[in-house]
């Protein structure tokens, strides 16, 4: 379940950076491209 609610925001700050780069928002953007991809990849199970 935790996969899903990840999968989401990170599909939420994705969009949130494309209409943030159409907009003209580009440092907004940037930051939503950063959080999401760093998000992306780090790994939230415990060992």
């Amino acid at each position: 379940m935790k996969s899903i609610k990840k999968d989401i925001a990170v599909g939420a700050l994705f969009i949130s950076g494309i209409w943030g780069f159409v907009s003209g928002a580009f440092i907004v953007s940037t930051v939503f491209f950063g959080t999401s991809a760093m998000l992306s990849n780090i790994n939230l199970t415990e060992n």
